[in-house]
Parts: structure tokens; C-alpha cells; sequence
């Protein structure tokens, strides 16, 4: 599976791409750390020409240059785009938060965990949930 992790805090980014190497799932994961690289990636505009579109986006919603919100409402409003699944990973726990992501095309909505163990946990059930159970598109 590929996965777009858009973070911006490194020990984060740190965080998901050890929990996912002990994945049932074979992730391939691609780290930009703002909203802009995000659309630039998802695009394939300047250096990410050749890439691939990513089966899975895992988002943070308070980034710089351009905030997850923004970055999910562009995703979702573009057809191009809008067909890949996105999970918002953030550590707000606020109603609004999590309706207004729904509200805007978000497929999942998860808190990062303080444990570690917990966070491992939720990024692996995740995973293994979208790269076994769910369907994605073809593409």
C-alpha cells in the first residue's frame, strides 16, 4: 500500500513510519511535512512529477503553510483526487474538529495516543483495516 503521511513534526513522522515497518500490511510511506507539498505531491507538480497517487493519505490537521482543513477540502473538491481515502491523525480531541472533518470528505477521524504502545497499535489496526477489509480504488 502506498501512504501519503503529510506531518510535520519529525518525531511524529518518526513515530508512524516505525509503527507501520511491523504492519501486516507492506506500506510504502512518503512523508511531506506542509499542506502545499501535499497538493504539490497529490498534483504531481514540480519534483513530484513521476510520482504514484498515494491508495491512503494520513493527515495532520495543524500544519504549516496550508492547515489539513484546507488541504482536505481541496482534496475532496478536486476529481482527480477525491477518490483517495483520507485519515485525519491529529492529537485535537475537539467536537468541532472532528465534525467539521467528516463535514469535509475526511473517511476517518483518529487522535494520536500519548502510549506508545497505543499509538502503534491504532496506526497498525488502521492500516491492516484499509489494506485488507476496505476496497480501494483501482486505478
Amino acid at each position: 500500500m502506498r501512504l501519503l503521511l503529510v506531518e510535520d513534526n519529525v518525531a511524529d513522522a518518526r513515530l508512524v513510519i516505525e509503527a507501520l515497518r511491523e504492519c501486516a500490511v507492506p506500506t510504502l510511506v512518503t512523508v511531506v511535512s506542509d499542506g502545499l507539498q501535499a497538493l504539490s505531491y497529490l498534483r504531481r507538480e514540480g519534483q513530484y512529477t513521476s510520482v504514484a497517487l498515494p491508495d491512503l493519505l494520513l493527515l495532520d490537521l495543524n500544519l504549516p503553510k496550508m492547515d489539513g482543513r484546507e488541504v482536505l477540502v481541496k482534496i475532496k473538491s478536486d476529481q482527480a483526487l477525491n477518490h483517495i481515502p483520507v485519515i485525519v491523525f491529529t492529537s485535537s480531541e475537539a467536537d468541532h474538529e472532528i465534525l467539521l472533518a467528516y463535514r469535509h470528505g475526511a473517511s476517518c477521524y483518529l487522535i494520536k495516543p500519548h502510549k506508545l504502545e497505543s499509538y502503534f497499535s491504532l496506526l497498525q489496526e488502521c492500516i491492516t483495516f484499509w489494506g485488507t477489509r476496505a476496497r480501494l480504488p483501482v486505478r
